[in-house]
């Protein structure tokens, strides 16, 4: 692991909670010592004080208003106040005036990086890097926990499938290996690996299926089948939640017609029962008052009863337990032991973290620890990594000594805010290093800026002034996309082309002669096809952060040779959504048929022979998960296993040479792939289920192996039972998930 990693005072032992009819070993480790003090203090509160313990407030700004609340003991958590000296003033006031000084849980979204902003969380995933992820994280961590923030609402691990959702820039895109491995790696880069007075507390968010909503419209319904739920939506939580995540929030979405803030099947059956979470559960913002929206309930109260009694812990913003929790107790439809079992939680998560011995922060320190530059460092480096190579036809590396005039151009060349990308409330634009900025610095007197557009969804006709422009230029850097308001919560689209006239901008570029790189910002994957041809390369950056603009031009002069992935499928068309890599297999798989303009107009209409595919946009994408170029080519070669045949409880050990064949030294990404031949379910066509990055010298070569548990294999079957089927199974090793020729095995 590298340096930047800190382990944090050791606080915690081992405990077990009694969850249903069996004993599961909590996954928030709290120690006999620590459960004896929340018994203690469990046994001094009034019922009102164990439902303050249950709201949280968003309380930003005058603490005054709220002073009357914290002395009575009403507020557990407050979110949205970022600035210490009020922070300390919200904690004095509830520690040293409160009747049991208990202090406050102070929350804030710290979705990817808090000041030092890194790339969106799809960024992120692009990078295939776990361990630099977790680096990236442990710098937010320190920036927030400076300020006083204790608790980050943050990693997402929704499975995301339709680009049309904007909250896709939040998560880890399609497949829930990759997401599992990045939502591990944020609970420890957050936590530590012994939560401490130094952690900032990981949420792992929205539980769950939120990811699935109908047409890509946000907060809509979904209809997953648990089986769905088990294979493929599930994991990534159930893996952060082992990692240690300390709390988990509810999703606003219902499934199958119930809302997951009252579904206690997630938040009783699975997430307590089976999988033995000890920490504390948050609504969603006013997702139980939404329940009322709906239609699951009639009002405040009824809906504060269907989610305590589900499994909820603390409310945010809804003020449905303040006001109604004790009425219910009262009467009997709330027992007074679900209220403890909900604030043992709340308490366990303060001891766990310290705030008990260590409330307050230094507010003279705060300031000295944001954009430190080893954070910005870390930034760069991930941004450097987050960036795909979509299109390169030996343009790129550009050479600085044959280059006398750059023209930069396009709406996202200057964009500071933009860059950032969603959900970065802290970042500042001051901080930001765009690309026009980097490339000003690094040669003085060369760069000519011509926006063109000044913002994405301008409309323009002529473009007399950039190509006249370009034509004077020995290259144009064309920086395109969508700015970060147009994805994240609540910003869905249908149309997922370059919206405005930025098509039309690169093709008159083009039309002017000279070498184009075009260079896409965005919060998802956008349907490039008809763009690519008007560039001599592409590379693509989801929404890169505070040093994006560095890390761009490191890359596109060499400096750094792009080894970012698609963690998410690129299409052709809306039209195509939902595709994904690892679907199941129809019963008529695609096999090269003709398009629409190969069929006449006597064409008659049968179903015999034919396949599943569109006639105007065939069966594939446009770029398949998993997939990015470098300056340089990798070969994978001599693939072998060391059986022929696994039992259940064995470890399939995979070797191959990788070798760099190219003229530059670069980073592979191998991906391990294993399908499924026959299953009491029908199978993915691949999963993915192994993958790590290999720096190679040009013209190096090396033997690799790989370790998968058979384990892995396994999942939830046809009868109700996640199990490894013995059977024939395929295994590829490749660099995307469209590649390399399989070997086979058998499970027996």
């Amino acid at each position: 692991m590298r340096a930047m990693r800190i382990l944090l005072p050791a606080l915690v032992l081992v405990m077990t909670v009694s969850c249903g009819p069996r004993e599961v070993r909590s996954t928030v480790n709290a120690g006999a010592d620590v459960e004896r003090q929340i018994d203690q203090l469990l046994a001094k509160m009034t019922l009102a004080e164990k439902i303050g313990q249950m709201n949280q407030v968003s309380a930003g700004g005058d603490v005054s208003r709220y002073a009357e609340s914290l002395r009575n003991g009403q507020v557990g958590s407050i979110l949205n106040e970022v600035d210490p000296a009020r922070i300390n003033e919200f904690q004095r006031i509830t520690v040293e005036e409160s009747r049991l000084g208990i202090p406050l849980l102070v929350g804030r979204d710290v979705i990817h990086g808090f000041h030092t902003v890194f790339p969106i969380p799809l960024g992120l995933a692009a990078t295939f890097d776990p361990e630099l992820v977790e680096e990236g994280a442990r710098v937010a961590a320190a920036e927030a926990v400076a300020q006083g923030i204790r608790w980050t609402f943050s990693p997402m691990l929704d499975i995301a499938r339709d680009p049309r959702w904007g909250r896709m820039a939040e998560g880890s895109g399609e497949d829930p290996w990759l997401d599992a491995r990045m939502g591990e790696a944020m609970v420890r880069g957050y936590q530590g690996e012994v939560p401490g007075p130094s952690s900032m507390a990981a949420c792992v968010k929205h539980f769950a299926g939120y990811g699935a909503a109908e047409g890509g419209r946000d907060y809509n319904s979904t209809f997953l089948t648990e089986r769905q739920l088990r294979n493929v939506i599930l994991p990534p939580f159930e893996a952060a939640v082992k990692a240690g995540a300390l709390t988990l929030m509810t999703s606003f979405n219902d499934n199958d017609g119930i809302p997951s803030t009252a579904n206690s099947f997630l938040l009783k059956d699975i997430l307590r029962n089976e999988w033995g979470f000890g920490g504390l559960v948050v609504t969603d913002w006013n997702s139980m008052g939404e329940m009322i929206a709906h239609g699951f309930g009639t009002d405040r109260k009824e809906v504060a009863r269907l989610a305590a009694n589900a499994g909820v812990d603390m409310d945010m913003m809804t003020f449905g337990f303040l006001s109604h929790l004790e009425e219910l107790v009262r009467s009997g439809q709330v027992k007074e032991a679900v209220i403890d079992e909900a604030v043992r939680n709340i308490l366990r998560v303060k001891f766990v973290l310290g705030l008990f011995e260590h409330p307050y922060v230094d507010e003279a320190a705060a300031a000295s620890v944001q954009y430190a530059p080893a954070h910005l460092e870390t930034a760069r480096k991930t941004a450097e990594e987050s960036v795909i190579l979509l299109k390169n036809d030996g343009l790129l590396p550009l050479s600085s000594g044959r280059i006398r005039t750059i023209l930069v151009t396009g709406p996202m060349a200057d964009a500071p805010h933009d860059q950032l990308g969603t959900w970065s409330f802290d970042g500042e634009k001051s901080h930001t290093v765009t690309p026009l900025k980097a490339l000003q610095e690094r040669f003085p007197g060369k760069v000519v800026y011509v926006p063109g557009l000044t913002y994405s969804r301008q409309q323009r006709s002529r473009f007399d002034d950039v190509v006249a422009a370009a034509r004077r230029a020995d290259v144009v850097l064309a920086f395109l996309g969508e700015e970060a308001i147009l994805s994240g919560e609540a910003h869905s689209l249908a149309d997922l082309n370059l919206i405005g006239s930025q098509s039309e901008l690169l093709a008159a570029l083009k039309a002017a002669g000279k070498p184009v790189v075009a260079t896409v910002m965005a919060g998802r994957p956008l349907t490039i096809e008809r763009d690519l041809p008007n560039c001599n390369a592409m590379l693509y950056a989801f929404h890169p952060g505070t040093m994006g603009g560095p890390a761009l031009v490191n890359i596109l002069m060499g400096d750094v040779n792009p080894s970012g992935k698609t963690p998410v499928t690129f299409l052709r068309t809306v039209g195509q959504v939902p595709m994904y890599y690892s679907h199941t297999m129809t019963g008529r798989p695609y096999n090269g048929e003709t398009l629409l303009d190969g069929i006449g107009p006597e064409a008659g209409q049968t179903s015999l022979g034919n396949t599943s595919y569109y006639l105007d946009a065939g069966a594939y994408p446009l770029f398949p998960f998993g997939y990015g170029l470098s300056y340089t080519d990798f070969t994978f070669e001599d693939i072998t296993i060391d059986q022929d045949s696994y039992p259940v409880d064995g470890t399939i050990r995979v070797s191959y040479t990788l070798s760099n064949t190219g003229r530059y030294d670069g980073t592979a990404v191998p991906q391990v792939y294993i399908r499924d031949l026959v299953g009491s379910l029908t199978r993915p066509v691949k999963e993915l289920k192994h993958f790590r990055r290999v720096r190679l010298g040009a013209g190096e070569s090396i033997r690799l192996t790989d370790e998968i548990p058979v384990s892995d294999l396994a999942f939830w079957g046809a009868d109700g039972q996640k199990k490894v089927e013995p059977g024939e199974f395929q295994l590829w090793v490749a660099g995307d998930s469209a590649s390399g020729d399989p070997v086979t095995f058998s499970v027996r």
